[in-house]
């Protein structure tokens, strides 16, 4: 099984984590929900510096390339009777 977090999922986290640091103020028993949000967003911010490392950097390396040569076709050869 491969775990993958994606630019998407990087942002659902910074969201989630931004909506519990600074919009909730319900106070629940056990769990700071601020420190949650805190922790939520850096790892949604160092999940999106890896994701777009991932898709322009490293991915370079495992991508081919091919070259294609233009060779134009002899007058005579390309004329229609």
């Amino acid at each position: 099984m491969t775990w993958n977090m994606t630019i998407g999922t990087s942002i659902v986290l910074m969201a989630v984590g931004a909506i519990l640091k600074w919009a909730v103020t319900a106070q629940v028993s056990g769990i700071n929900l601020q420190t949650a949000g805190t922790v939520l967003f850096v790892l949604g911010i160092l999940g999106l510096i890896l994701s777009v490392l991932y898709t322009f950097v490293w991915s370079r390396q495992n991508r081919t390339t091919t070259t294609r040569t233009y060779v134009p076709r002899d007058e005579q050869t390309t004329r229609y009777q």
